[in-house]
């Protein structure tokens, strides 16, 4: 077993880097491109040879596009999607941005990285639309199986019968109004991420057939000094429980909370690395066995 965990760690570190493959980077719930920016992300995977091609956007009923560098084969793409609208929108403009990216890498492969929520769109996208040139899915934190929070969030904003108007005045208080009204605003998508059960989004979701393609989850998890996801449990970012993928597709964890952060631009990097048997480039930040393992 300690020769297995080894053998992870030393693909890890060492496994080459991948340079025929386009990323495309998708943010969660109240997320937007620059999630991928602030938190670091951004700056590791430069540092790993993947420069930012350019940004998304919705336009209208069209799809807005900013260049930031030149089209290359290691391009990266962030998106903006309307975070706050149901799922299924979301994937739509999704699906499109994703047919945009394939006119401009023809006959070139797309990696599709999901965080918190976004990870949800992006597996819709892959059901849904089927869209061309997708060969592999990384979610990262992602609630396949749903968060209890949404119900929180859902009950929070319920404010019908003879007290709703105190309840209201009193989630006000404790949140604050900008808040309140946000996920008021956001009931659709928080619907879409409850637990599944007859009926609703992921119900359906995960009994559809999805694309022979790869699959890798990445799961946030708690240590003895580490709370870990206080927002999506452990089980319900493991796409290896769900029927139509299986255990075959591959899971790993990490010790930190829901938040992305520099660590999640160097572990999409080795990954690609260690599936694409390609050299990396730029610094290396060594993982440990407590932080990163083979589930």
């Amino acid at each position: 077993m300690k020769i297995r965990r080894f053998s992870w760690i030393f693909l890890f570190l060492f496994a080459p880097a991948a340079h025929a493959e386009v990323l495309v980077l998708v943010h969660g719930f109240l997320g937007s491109d620059r999630s991928w920016l602030e938190s670091g992300v951004i700056d590791v995977l430069n540092r790993n040879g993947r420069q930012l091609a350019g940004v998304y956007s919705p336009s209208g009923r069209s799809v807005h596009f900013v260049p930031l560098g030149e089209t290359r084969r290691d391009a990266v793409y962030t998106v903006n999607l309307p975070s706050t609208a149901p799922i299924m929108l979301q994937t739509d403009w999704l699906a499109g941005y994703l047919t945009d990216i394939r006119q401009r890498h023809p006959g070139e492969s797309i990696t599709l990285v999901g965080h918190s929520a976004g990870g949800v769109v992006a597996r819709m996208a892959l059901v849904r639309h089927r869209p061309e040139g997708v060969v592999r899915f990384i979610s990262i934190a992602a609630p396949h199986f749903g968060t209890w929070r949404a119900n929180q969030a859902l009950d929070a904003v319920s404010s019908g019968g003879i007290f709703g108007p105190a309840k209201r005045w009193n989630v006000k208080r404790r949140i604050g109004s900008h808040l309140y009204y946000t996920l008021k605003a956001s009931r659709g998508v928080l619907f879409d991420l409850t637990p599944p059960r007859r009926g609703n989004l992921l119900f359906w979701l995960n009994a559809q057939e999805h694309p022979d393609i790869e699959y890798v989850s990445i799961i946030r998890v708690g240590t003895l000094y580490m709370p870990g996801d206080r927002i999506v449990p452990p089980f319900s970012q493991d796409m290896r429980l769900l029927r139509p993928i299986g255990k075959s597709s591959l899971a790993y964890r990490s010790a930190q909370g829901h938040l992305l952060s520099p660590q999640d631009g160097q572990v999409i990097a080795n990954l690609l690395n260690q599936l694409n048997d390609r050299p990396i480039q730029g610094e290396n930040p060594k993982p440990t066995e407590k932080t990163w393992r083979d589930l």
